[in-house]
């Protein structure tokens, strides 16, 4: 590995740029789409997710839980996981909804982007651009017409950034009670 020397310009700056490029691709996060074996450390995400939101919970049966939603929900969520050497390091997916066709118009997809997070450690490194390139990427080549979500305040610039807007014509129901 070459010495950091001199002003970083001239001959001998090549391979000090070059070696710290290679670093940095090295400790560059994978992103990828997650499979069953990655349920733990999505369940361990979603766990640092609510102590964030909420505080810690106590709730022995939460994994299992999280388990049997992720195999149900696979046959139409996609996740992606975003991985450092050694760790699962953030997360999103995109559930997909079939639009029934109608006199003029073609059945359509679009997807429900849900569940993005970056542990804080992490954050502030493009590791949530990534995610949501590959997210995005995946709706473009599936055709989807509109991608959706509900932001939180933190990352409505990141999605701006990424060309969403706000949408006024959505209305909502909550269960009464």
């Amino acid at each position: 590995m070459a010495q950091l020397t001199g002003r970083g310009s001239g001959p001998s700056a090549a391979p000090v740029r070059s070696s710290l490029m290679i670093a940095s691709l090295m400790n560059a996060p994978v992103i990828r789409i997650a499979g069953v074996a990655d349920a733990p450390a999505l369940a361990a995400l979603r766990r640092a997710w609510t102590a964030e939101q909420y505080g810690e919970a106590d709730d022995e049966g939460f994994e299992a839980r999280f388990l049997d939603w992720f195999e149900r929900e696979s046959a139409r969520r996609v996740t992606w996981v975003a991985e450092v050497p050694g760790a699962v390091v953030g997360m999103v997916n995109l559930a997909a909804f079939d639009r029934m066709p109608g006199p003029g118009w073609d059945a359509s997809s679009w997807g429900y982007l849900s569940n993005a997070f970056v542990l804080a450690p992490y954050r502030g490194q493009g590791i949530g651009s990534l995610l949501l390139r590959a997210l995005l990427g995946y709706a473009d080549e599936h055709g989807y017409v509109r991608v959706v979500l509900h932001p939180s305040e933190r990352a409505i610039p990141l999605y701006e950034r990424f060309g969403f807007s706000g949408w006024e014509s959505l209305l909502v129901r909550h269960l009464p009670g």
